[in-house]
């Protein structure tokens, strides 16, 4: 069965996002130093991005055209399947991708008994947190920056559920940031 992994960003204080809604926060290249092997083993792991409308919108903007001398993973990325789990979005132009208007959580159940690597969900806070509340995410990657924001959009919002979680693997990076990867404890 492939597991479905959440990598995500996070603030100090556990933002994904400041006050202005953007990510300028850990887009500092330095947060990226000492993290090189652990994405070249996600990229090992995975052949399929699931993105909420939102962020699929943004990454379209950016991944297509990135230089891959300043963002070496943009060959990667920009060749993995993409699946976009969207009530509002039409077409979608950075393929390859699908777009599901169905539920999240019934997708991922069927995406998780195909055949395929594992799958990883970046940014889409609102996919994030369905699939967490029906206990489909199998691995937490969070890499905390060094910021405290005081305020923004919360990687687990205020009404989220216990989630027990127990932690796999650490990394400490001479920016201060940390990468830390935990396994879901599932709920019986």
């Amino acid at each position: 069965m492939r597991k479905i992994i959440v990598q995500e960003w996070i603030s100090a204080d556990g933002f994904a996002s400041d006050r202005e809604g953007t990510t300028d926060f850990f887009e500092d290249p330095k947060f990226n130093e000492g993290f090189e092997e652990e994405q070249t083993k996600l990229f090992d792991r995975i052949d399929t991005i699931l993105l909420c409308g939102k962020t699929y919108k943004i990454f379209s903007g950016f991944w297509p055209t990135a230089n891959a001398k300043k963002e070496p993973i943009a060959p990667k990325i920009n060749t993995l399947t993409k699946i976009v789990f969207s009530k509002t979005l039409k077409e979608a132009v950075w393929q390859p991708a699908v777009i599901k208007t169905d539920d999240a959580a019934d997708g991922v159940r069927q995406l998780r008994n195909q055949t395929g690597k594992d799958i990883v969900i970046w940014g889409s806070l609102s996919i994030v947190k369905r699939l967490a509340k029906e206990n489909l995410i199998d691995e937490y990657w969070l890499i905390i920056v060094p910021v405290f924001l005081g305020e923004g959009k919360k990687f687990m919002p205020e009404d989220t559920e216990t989630h027990n979680i127990e932690l796999f693997d650490s990394i400490t990076a001479s920016s201060g940031a940390v990468f830390l990867k935990y396994r879901a404890i599932k709920k019986e």
